[in-house]
């Protein structure tokens, strides 16, 4: 039998985690200097530290409420066409990275008007003191143009509730942080040893591995004709992926 994905399992945060990991090799090209020019404008190595602490924090609190009305936003519908919860968003999640291995996030429409306000906001950031400007930064990061994030942002409309959505971000968006950490003190050198094709297609590399290794590993948990069944006990089916 079919079962239902347990809205409670921990598996789509894990995942998320993971295609945060993998998204970041491409925030490293397009964040990278962002959050490195933080640093420039810091006054001694402990402000340094500081701003980039803001940066990375006020991104994660960012993508968290955002998660929250995605989750928000998306919970109704889910309930009135599936009867459940967070049905789909392992499955969404794996739909994310097979969109980052064949590069069709590159597709997703990045609206004008989005990359006019946050330049805007960006430019008004810039000039405040430096660990203002960080954390200012950091909160406008998750509006930029960035075709990997819109399809995240996407997926997350599946996660079933406000609380599940703002998790499942958070978990993505910590995904990210090491690499732009890394980024923001070796930057230089992350430049010269690997060429943005290189990176590119170390990313696709990596999302279609993950996703079929994910894709495997959810082997008969797609929610089609299940999420309305009842065990004998009147319970809902204990899902067949998670013990």
């Amino acid at each position: 039998m079919i079962s239902a994905i347990d809205p409670a399992s921990p598996l789509a945060t894990v995942v998320a985690l993971g295609v945060g990991l993998i998204t970041s090799l491409h925030c490293v090209g397009m964040c990278g200097p962002i959050a490195c020019g933080l640093g420039s404008i810091a006054k001694s190595e402990n402000e340094g530290f500081a701003a980039a602490s803001l940066y990375h924090g006020g991104r994660l609190a960012s993508y968290a409420l955002i998660g929250t009305v995605c989750g928000a936003i998306g919970r109704q519908p889910l309930q009135w066409f599936f009867g459940s919860q967070a049905a789909f968003l392992p499955w969404a999640l794996v739909a994310a990275l097979l969109l980052l291995a064949f590069g069709l996030d590159k597709r997703i429409p990045r609206p004008a008007f989005l990359k006019r306000l946050t330049t805007r906001a960006r430019f008004k950031a810039s000039q405040l003191p430096a660990l203002g400007s960080s954390a200012a930064m950091g909160l406008l990061t998750p509006f930029l143009p960035c075709g990997p994030l819109y399809a995240v942002f996407l997926v997350v409309l599946t996660s079933g509730s406000a609380v599940k959505g703002a998790e499942v971000m958070l978990a993505f968006g910590l995904g990210t942080v090491p690499l732009l950490w890394l980024a923001q003190h070796q930057f230089h050198r992350l430049r010269a040893r690997f060429s943005p094709n290189a990176m590119a297609r170390l990313q696709r590399g990596l999302a279609l591995l993950a996703a079929l290794v994910i894709a495997w590993r959810l082997h008969g948990t797609l929610p089609f004709g299940t999420v309305h069944s009842q065990s004998a006990s009147g319970q809902p089916p204990v899902p067949s992926c998670c013990h």
